[in-house]
């Protein structure tokens, strides 16, 4: 991936976006990503596994060697192309349509998940929506708590559900967002959500480190997702990425990296951690 400003064709999507239709195709590692076998064995539950980071990250835990469930909101098109892509890696894959908002659809996949793998080592919390609001005046109560259901209430009820078929060394690895560390004028309620994802992951790091569960979290930056062109104006999308200090978006496939760190030895004497692949901003001290 070269250094120098990107620069993106004027683009825009209605919510909550679709892979398949963006110019240029992000790259989520299906011609880039070669795995080594650090997964072999393992079952993985991956939300927002359709597109994006979530397609990434599926991509390289099924190269590794894991067989791949996905969760994906309604992007049949999408949904179909990350199956095939994972079918063609030779693993197993199951594929579930619908609201991670909703408990009950969290429960579901989690057991349908267990029956068929017969095991759950690794759940990736990802699923995730924004909606541009450049006051806090315009944030209704029910995008409030559409942007909350989504983004953190899923992770909760989705941990919840997998703890019950989790064992010693099982992985639960959470993405935030940068913006839970430097905040965002026009996504005050998407980095709400992302803050308490870091909150929610050290907490239960340390309620399962005596099970021997690890939790951390990934915290990307901007990243060339469908969010992108389905949340800004089409001026911000064609500079987006160029205010970090690499001048440039990243790709999903870039970021799935720090997921497969998590996800195998190299991670494991981490939890409650949070990793920063964000193209150079400091955050913390």
């Amino acid at each position: 991936m070269s250094n120098g400003e990107k620069k993106f064709p004027a683009q825009r999507q209605e919510q909550p976006g679709v892979e398949a239709k963006m110019e240029p195709q992000p790259d989520s590692g299906e011609n880039s990503y070669q795995g080594f076998g650090r997964l072999k064995g393992k079952a993985a539950l991956i939300t927002g596994g359709d597109s994006g980071i979530g397609r990434a990250v599926a991509i390289a835990f099924a190269r590794e060697g894991a067989d791949i469930a996905f969760a994906y909101l309604k992007e049949e098109q999408d949904a179909l192309k990350t199956r095939e892509i994972l079918e063609h890696a030779g693993v197993r894959c199951l594929a579930f349509r619908g609201d991670v908002g909703e408990e009950k659809f969290c429960q579901e996949i989690v057991e349908k998940t267990f029956q068929v793998f017969g095991k759950l080592d690794l759940l990736v919390n990802n699923a995730a929506e924004q909606h541009l609001a450049q006051k806090l005046e315009e944030i209704s109560a029910e995008q409030l708590e559409r942007t909350f259901r989504t983004n953190i209430f899923s992770y909760f009820y989705l941990a919840k559900a997998a703890l019950k078929r989790m064992g010693q060394g099982a992985r639960i690895i959470n993405t935030t967002s940068v913006t839970a560390f430097k905040g965002s004028p026009a996504l005050i309620d998407y980095s709400s959500t992302k803050g308490a994802i870091v909150a929610f992951t050290r907490s239960l790091a340390l309620s399962l480190a005596e099970r021997g569960i690890l939790v951390n979290a990934v915290a990307p930056g901007p990243i060339w997702t469908p969010l992108i062109p389905a949340t800004f104006p089409e001026e911000k999308v064609e500079s987006f990425g160029a205010e970090v200090p690499l001048k440039r978006a990243g790709q999903p496939v870039e970021i799935a990296h720090s997921y497969v760190f998590l996800a195998t030895e190299g991670g494991s004497y981490m939890t409650g951690q949070v990793l920063h692949p964000n193209g150079g901003t400091i955050v913390g001290g």
